[in-house]
């Protein structure tokens, strides 16, 4: 598997910059005066001690409302800012040695996108939003308009995009796009949003550098919750075939989803979904608030978002005794993630399943570690290869094992000797 290299050691602290500045949803939508961008900056240094090392942006580009709604893709949206503000984000997370990420809408396009020109639009909404024109990707000059829009904003700091509903455009579109963004920028990383189908062919066809891995996501909590880890043996064992080809977007969370806190029927488990994400391979992606156990729930429901995409305020962050200790153990498993980057491309194997434990390898060349779930009312027991065990559930370091306990509810992560 080929990777740019500075993404092996990336780890995204993602967020959904209307939101977060409360621009929106507001009874009274601020202007490009108050220069809400820069209250973004002001976290950079939570970020950092979070140990994240780059900065996932939700839209930031001129629309009427949720910012997927673009209307000018050159301009930053005046209810955050303005080009100058733009600069100084980008300069500010360079400075710290922080990437920046930004969210690309180039399926679509708001009720307020110019439309002089009829041949750019085709004649249906997006997934039944309205408001949401469906981009003609068989045109070329749209094709040149977004390898154009890309390359500007990479042009002025920016290190990749996400490619918002990458699934709904055709992958020849892409094919087209991305070789002539990469002429500019050859160390640009491009991750597709995919949710369904076939990542790898994907990958193949398009040439993105990954996608985000929903797969995982959902037998993350799933499993964790249903008491079924076989669904997560079945959903890291397609994870390992596409590691042989590229690294995906691992998460737990995101915008468009429950918050993982919530998402959980056990709140104990929420370090077994953080400590999976931080021990297989691919490209850890964090979102903005799951650091400190924010709860909210999405709903399909106009305004169904916005208890996920809650407004920030100043750091730091007001939390309470379970909020200090979610932050503490995502610093400790993110350290302990950026200390060993071969588990960017490390692969895993089963060493023991059933429906409430979960024991696996999880290796790449010569490192290896060995990571325990249990999810049961009773101990987990087993005889193992000699390992020290590095972190765990009530288990602090210790000396090298062949027998391995693991309490009730609890995990273990050791290294083989």
């Amino acid at each position: 598997m080929a990777a740019i290299g500075w993404v092996e050691h990336v780890i995204w602290w993602q967020i959904y910059p209307l939101g977060f500045v409360g621009a929106y949803p507001a009874a009274v939508p601020p202007e490009a005066g108050e220069h809400r961008l820069r209250r973004i900056v002001d976290w950079f240094d939570h970020a950092i001690a979070l140990g994240a090392s780059g900065i996932a942006l939700g839209p930031i580009f001129a629309s009427r409302s949720h910012g997927y709604d673009t209307t000018d893709h050159y301009r930053i949206d005046p209810r955050l800012g303005d080009d100058a503000d733009f600069d100084n984000l980008v300069a500010e997370a360079h400075r710290r040695g922080l990437r920046v990420l930004l969210d690309g809408v180039f399926n679509h396009v708001g009720p307020d996108f110019p439309r002089d020109r009829e041949t750019w639009f085709r004649d249906y909404s997006f997934e039944g939003h309205g408001d949401l024109t469906t981009l003609n990707h068989d045109n070329p000059e749209v094709a040149e308009y977004v390898a154009d829009v890309m390359t500007h904003w990479l042009g002025r700091g920016a290190d990749g995009w996400r490619l918002d509903a990458a699934y709904a455009v055709p992958p020849k579109f892409w094919a087209a796009v991305l070789p002539r963004v990469r002429e500019v920028r050859p160390d640009a990383w491009f991750v597709g949003e995919l949710i369904h189908g076939d990542y790898a062919a994907a990958v193949d066809e398009t040439g993105f550098d990954s996608v985000t891995q929903y797969e995982l996501w959902k037998a993350i909590w799933s499993s964790l919750n249903d008491g079924n880890f076989y669904e997560l043996d079945w959903a890291l064992q397609r994870h390992n075939t596409f590691l042989r080809r590229f690294a995906p977007l691992t998460f737990i969370g995101n915008h468009d989803v429950t918050r993982i806190a919530s998402k959980l029927e056990n709140s104990a488990h929420l370090a077994h979904a953080l400590v999976l994400q931080m021990t297989v391979g691919g490209v850890p992606s964090v979102y903005a608030g799951d650091e400190f156990g924010y709860r909210g729930v999405k709903e399909e429901r106009f305004g169904g978002d916005d208890a996920v995409r809650p407004e920030f305020g100043s750091p730091p962050a007001p939390v309470d005794e379970h909020g200090a200790q979610v932050w503490a153990l995502h610093q400790y498993l993110i350290g302990l993630r950026r200390r060993h980057p071969w588990l960017f491309a490390a692969s895993t194997t089963t060493l023991r399943l059933d429906n409430r434990h979960y024991v696996y390898r999880t290796d790449r060349d010569d490192e290896a570690w060995i990571v325990a779930l249990n999810i049961d009312e009773s101990p987990l027991e087993m005889e193992l290869e000699p390992a020290q065990v590095i972190a765990g559930s009530g288990a602090p370091p210790q000396d090298v094992v062949q027998r391995l306990v693991v309490e009730p509810h609890g995990w273990r992560i050791l290294r083989p000797t």
